[in-house]
C-alpha cells in the first residue's frame, strides 16, 4: 500500500470533511486547517487526525496570533513603506513618524542605516523569558516536528534560526540617521559583524530585516530583527568625542563637524530647516518673489569698526618671509630617501641619518606652522585701485538697501540671507556672522509692514507646532520646558503695539525691581528693558514704533514732529529684539539731507537717491534674526549651537 495519498484522493477527504470555507472561517477553525495542512505533510489521512495533531495546531494558531497581533493580520499583506527615493534605503523618519509609530508596516523587509548612539547586549537565554519574545519555545518545538514550516519561523514573532542550538548574545542597538528624533532599536546576533571589528557607539551602519513588534515599558514599539548587515563605517572610540554619554553643547562647540550626529544639535537643525521652509511657504502664498542678494557691498553702512573689509592686497610685517610650503616639499622628499634606504642593504648609517635629518626638518615646519598662525597682518598703505575690485568693498552688514531697489520694480520681494558684523564684544546672541529673512514692500506704509512682520512671525511658530512635534516636545523636555507654550500663546492672540514713549513710561513706573540702566529718551532700550517688556509686562511679543531719529538708520522716514522716524522693532520673549523695519524715506530732498547729516559719503549712494528720481513710491521693509527665532522656538540660549558653524570674535573653526 502505498505511503501517501494520491492529489484526487486528498481532494475527495478534504471535500468530505473540511467546511466549504476554511480561510474565512472564524478563529476556532484555525486549528483545524492547520491540522489539515499538518495531517497531509506527514501523510495522514485527514480523517484520522489526533489529539496531538490538534493540539499542534492549537500552537501553530497561537505562534502566529502573537506574531501577527490580531487574528486577521497573517493572512493580510501591511500597507506599502516608501523607500528614500536616491537611496536603497527606508529613512527612519518613514518608519517613526508615522500616526501609528510604525506598527501598521510590521512585517515589512526594509534595509535602514544610521549612526549608533548606543549598544547592549544581553545573552539570548534571557531574551527568550523577555515579553518582546514570548513565543519563541513554541516556535522551537514546531520547527522541530514540522518540518514544511522551517520557512515560516522567520515571521515576526518567531525565531529566525530555530534549529540552531548554539546559544549567542543579543546585540540591542539604537540608531539614528537624522530623519527624525526617534532612534530605532536593532536586535542582531552578536556573530553578525564584520571581522575584526565590533560595531559599537559612532559607528555607521546598514542593515536589512523585518520590522516586528516590541514593547518599551507598557508602550508597544517597533523595532527591526537584523538579518543582513550591509556596510558597518568604524570609529576610534578612543578619540571619538562623542562616545561619552553625557556631552554639554559648550564641549561640542570644539567639534562642529561632529555635533550634527548628537540629539539635540539634530534637533535643532531640523526645526530650523522647518522654519526655513516656513518662511518661503508664507511669502510664496502672498504672491512675493525671493531675490539673492550679494555677501560683498561697495556700499559702507554702519561704522567703520563694524564691517568686514574685503581685500587682496596684505602685507606681512616680517620683511624675512620663509616659504613654509618650500619646506613642506622638502619633507616629502626626505621620507621618499628613507623609503629607497629601506629597500637597500647596508645602510643602517645612512637610514639613520636620513631619519634624524627628517625629524629637524618636520620641527622646523612645525615651529613655521605656529609662528604663521601668530603672525600679525597689517593692512598697509594699499593702493584700492590695484586691489581685486578697485575700490573699498565690505561683507554685506545688511540686503535692506539693494532689495530696496528690486521692491521698486517687482513690488514685493524677500531674501533669506547671511550678513556680517565686526562687532568686538562677545554676546550670547549675537554672532558675526548671522542669517536674516530680509523684506521689502512696495506701496507700503509702517502699519502695512508691521502687520506683515507679525502675521510673519505667527505664521512660522505655528507652522512649527504643526510640523515639528516631535522635536518641540524633545526640547521642551531637555532644554526648556516653556518652548511649546511660548509658541502656543504667540499663535493664539495679537502682539500689543506701544510707542517708544509709552515703553519709557512703562519701565519708569517699575517700582518691585531695579534696572541696571536706566530707559531715557534718545537711547536703546537695553537687554533687561526688553526682556521686561515682552516676559514680565506682556508675556508675549510686543511691537514698539515712533523712535527718536538720532537711533534709527537714515533711511528711516522721519514724521510730522521732525523727532521721530516711522520705525518699529518687534520685542519677543526669551530673545529681545528679534525683527526690526521701518518706512523708508521716499523724498528725495529728505534722503539727500540726511545721507549728508550722518556723513556718509554722497557718491555711493548716487544709485540709491536715483530711486527716489524715478518713479519713487512709499515703500517700507523690515528684518527677522533667524538665530534669534530658533532660539524662541526651541530655548537654546546661545546662539553658537543654533547656527550649524558659528563665526565669533577669536573663532572661527573650519
Amino acid at each position: 500500500m502505498a505511503s501517501g495519498w494520491s492529489h484526487t484522493e486528498q481532494s475527495k477527504a478534504l471535500s468530505r470533511r473540511a467546511p466549504k470555507a476554511p480561510f474565512v472561517a472564524s478563529p476556532p477553525n484555525f486549528p483545524v486547517m492547520y491540522a489539515y495542512i499538518y495531517s497531509i505533510s506527514a501523510g495522514c489521512p485527514p480523517h484520522l487526525l489526533s489529539h496531538r495533531s490538534i493540539t499542534v495546531a492549537l500552537v501553530i494558531m497561537e505562534s502566529g496570533r502573537r506574531a501577527a497581533a490580531g487574528r486577521n493580520q497573517m493572512l493580510l499583506l501591511p500597507p506599502p513603506i516608501q523607500r528614500f527615493k536616491y537611496s536603497k534605503r527606508v529613512m527612519l523618519k518613514s518608519i517613526l513618524d508615522r500616526e501609528d509609530e510604525g506598527l501598521a508596516i510590521v512585517g515589512h523587509r526594509v534595509a535602514v542605516g544610521g549612526w549608533v548612539n548606543s549598544r547592549k547586549e544581553r545573552a539570548e537565554a534571557d531574551d527568550a523569558s523577555s515579553p518582546t519574545r514570548p513565543a519563541q519555545a513554541d516556535d522551537e518545538v514546531l520547527v522541530q516536528y514540522v518540518p514544511f514550516l522551517r520557512p515560516i519561523s522567520s515571521l515576526p514573532g518567531a525565531l529566525a534560526a530555530a534549529t540552531s542550538k548554539d546559544k549567542h548574545t543579543i546585540v540591542y542597538l539604537l540608531i539614528n540617521d537624522g530623519s527624525c528624533i526617534t532612534n530605532l532599536q536593532l536586535v542582531m546576533d552578536s556573530s553578525m559583524s564584520v571581522p575584526g571589528q565590533v560595531v559599537t557607539v559612532g559607528n555607521s551602519i546598514l542593515v536589512e530585516g523585518v520590522l516586528r513588534r516590541t514593547w518599551t515599558g507598557t508602550k508597544r514599539v517597533v523595532e527591526l530583527i537584523v538579518e543582513k548587515l550591509l556596510h558597518v563605517g568604524a570609529v576610534d572610540l578612543k578619540t571619538y568625542p562623542l562616545a561619552k554619554p553625557q556631552t554639554s553643547l559648550p564641549f561640542l562647540r570644539d567639534h562642529l563637524h561632529l555635533r550634527p550626529r548628537f540629539i539635540t544639535i539634530g534637533s535643532v537643525a531640523r526645526i530650523r530647516s522647518s522654519l526655513t521652509c516656513a518662511c518661503h511657504a508664507f511669502f510664496n502664498d502672498l504672491g512675493m518673489i525671493h531675490v539673492h542678494m550679494p555677501i560683498i557691498t561697495s556700499v559702507a553702512t554702519g561704522s567703520q569698526s563694524q564691517r568686514f573689509q574685503v581685500t587682496t592686497l596684505l602685507d606681512t610685517s616680517d620683511q624675512g618671509h620663509v616659504d613654509l610650503e618650500a619646506f613642506k616639499a622638502a619633507v616629502q622628499e626626505k621620507r621618499s630617501r628613507i623609503k629607497e634606504l629601506r629597500r637597500g642593504r647596508n645602510n643602517k648609517e645612512a637610514l639613520t641619518a636620513a631619519k634624524e635629518d627628517l625629524e629637524k626638518s618636520k620641527e622646523l615646519v612645525r615651529v613655521l606652522e605656529e609662528r604663521q598662525k601668530t603672525a600679525t597682518v597689517y593692512v598697509g598703505d594699499v593702493k584700492l585701485s590695484e586691489d581685486f575690485f578697485g575700490r573699498a568693498v565690505y561683507l554685506s552688514t545688511s540686503a535692506g538697501l539693494h532689495l530696496e531697489s528690486y521692491a521698486c520694480g517687482l513690488s514685493g520681494v524677500y531674501t533669506i540671507g547671511p550678513v556680517f558684523q565686526a562687532d568686538e564684544s562677545r554676546s550670547a546672541k549675537k554672532l558675526a556672522e548671522m542669517w536674516m529673512v530680509e523684506v521689502e514692500l512696495a506701496f507700503a506704509e509702517l502699519e502695512d509692514v508691521m502687520n506683515c512682520a507679525e502675521d510673519l512671525l505667527r505664521s512660522l511658530c505655528y507652522s512649527l507646532l504643526a510640523t515639528a512635534g516631535n522635536d518641540l516636545k524633545f526640547a521642551a523636555t531637555n532644554i526648556d520646558g516653556d518652548c511649546i507654550k511660548r509658541l502656543q500663546s504667540i499663535t493664539s492672540r495679537p502682539f500689543d503695539r506701544i510707542t517708544y514713549s509709552n515703553a519709557l513710561h512703562i519701565l519708569n513706573q517699575v517700582k518691585d525691581r531695579s534696572f541696571l540702566t536706566q530707559a531715557v529718551w534718545g537711547a536703546d532700550l537695553s537687554e533687561e528693558h526688553e526682556r521686561y517688556l515682552a516676559d514680565d509686562y506682556f508675556e508675549n511679543p510686543v511691537i514698539v514704533y515712533e523712535f527718536p531719529q538720532e537711533i534709527k538708520p537714515f533711511y528711516a522716514r522721519g514724521n510730522a514732529n521732525g523727532i521721530t522716524v516711522s520705525a518699529f522693532e518687534i520685542i519677543a520673549p526669551k530673545v529681545g529684539v528679534l525683527a526690526r523695519g521701518s518706512q523708508k524715506e521716499e523724498r528725495l530732498d529728505v534722503i539727500r539731507k540726511r545721507i549728508e547729516e550722518v556723513g556718509l559719503p554722497q557718491e555711493q549712494f548716487d544709485w540709491y537717491m536715483d530711486l527716489r528720481k524715478h518713479g519713487s513710491v512709499k515703500r517700507s521693509g523690515f528684518s527677522l534674526e533667524f538665530e534669534k527665532m530658533v532660539m524662541m522656538a526651541t530655548g537654546i540660549t546661545d546662539a553658537e549651537d543654533a547656527i550649524p558653524f558659528p563665526r565669533a570674535r577669536g573663532d572661527a573653526k573650519l
